[in-house]
């Protein structure tokens, strides 16, 4: 909750978050983006800006302060080197910023000039695959933004198989290596994955008996607005997703563990609590992101569970599966979607400089 540091609440920024529960924003979003705005409310106060109506300078100011301000030591140890924000989280700050004083400004607690002078016109000039820049070019103006770092875009980070591998080998408990290895094969954001119910779980040959022709073990993605956990599925079309009969073999597993805790018979969740309190309880953002913040630190490298749903679309566009099926497996509403998960390997670029080489030499 934002608040001021009187401990009221800021009643602009609450009616921004509410609104973001208007259009079924998931609670992990409401949470990232009040603590955003809150760094930008802070600022002001801290600099006696008037929050309604900064400068431009005022704002670019903010966003090279949300890098040169180091960040407040993890734990009680603090690190050897203080640790900064990337660019790439000051203009996601920004950004949030802009429209939380765009939402503002339609109550018109914020002028309109104020949020006119984050936009320019600007003209694609590599339009994105399949964007239609019209006959004479009219469609290819659009808004940028005004105060941001320049930096190059990088494509979406992602684990090679091996990895994969490794991060399931490292779990504990047949509970969190079902959750890893669904996460990598069904390409489920972590929000669908959460949110899933004992009901989503068609784990049959034929699942014709719970009234559903989908033939095969496969798992129903469904957007539900009242988890206890908060989760939320993105994508608002429902959705299945075919598994194999090692990912039925993990959750057989985990039944049986989740069996051992008569607290866990009570919900329908699919993934609760089984090692720390409130035992039973949907597993919630938080502890999945414990969970594979360990999983990291044992590994040596990172892991994040959208690292699992970029290496699922990776693998299935390398394995040649077409990409109007991949883009229906994601839950994608565009195709534009696909083109970053084109990623390519080390060893895929050094074999394609060398037999490039070699039809150079062959030919001169």
């Amino acid at each position: 909750m934002v608040i001021s540091s009187a401990y009221n609440l800021h009643p602009e920024s609450c009616e921004y978050l509410e609104s973001l529960r208007a259009v079924d924003a998931s609670l992990n979003t409401e949470r990232i983006y009040a603590g955003r705005i809150a760094l930008y409310l802070s600022y002001c106060a801290e600099r006696g800006i008037d929050w309604t109506r900064p400068t431009l300078w005022q704002l670019k100011t903010f966003l090279h302060w949300l890098v040169e301000e180091p960040l407040p030591p993890r734990g009680r140890i603090a690190p050897a080197e203080p640790r900064h924000r990337e660019e790439k989280t000051a203009n996601a700050v920004v950004s949030t910023t802009g429209r939380f004083l765009d939402f503002c400004s339609t109550r018109g607690w914020v002028p309109l000039d104020v949020v006119n002078m984050l936009w320019e016109p600007k003209f694609l000039r590599t339009p994105p695959p399949g964007y239609d820049l019209g006959e004479d070019g009219q469609f290819g103006s659009v808004q940028g933004r005004t105060v941001k770092f320049r930096i190059s875009i990088e494509g979406y980070e992602w684990l090679a198989d091996d990895q994969i591998e490794t991060i399931i080998g490292l779990t504990r408990n047949a509970r969190d290596r079902f959750l890893v290895t669904l996460l990598a094969v069904t390409g489920a954001r972590i929000g669908e994955v959460l949110g899933l119910r004992r009901e989503d779980m068609h784990f049959l040959a034929n699942s014709r008996s719970l009234g559903c022709p989908e033939g095969g073990p496969h798992v129903h993605i469904r957007r539900r607005s009242n988890n206890a956990n908060g989760a939320l599925a993105k994508a608002r079309k429902p959705r299945s997703i075919p598994v194999e009969a090692e990912t039925v073999g993990f959750y057989s597993e985990y039944q049986h563990e989740r069996d051992q805790v008569a607290e866990a018979a009570e919900s329908d969740m699919v993934f609760v609590n089984l090692f720390r309190q409130p035992l039973g309880q949907p597993m919630k953002y938080h502890g999945a992101k414990d969970l594979f913040d360990r999983l990291a630190r044992k590994a040596g490298f990172a892991a994040r569970p959208h690292m699992l749903r970029h290496s699922a679309a990776t693998r299935w566009i390398r394995g040649g599966t077409d990409p109007d099926v991949v883009q229906d497996l994601m839950g994608h509403v565009s195709g534009q979607s696909m083109q970053p998960y084109l990623h390519s390997t080390s060893a895929e670029r050094r074999e394609a400089v060398e037999r490039g080489t070699a039809h150079r030499k062959a030919h001169a």
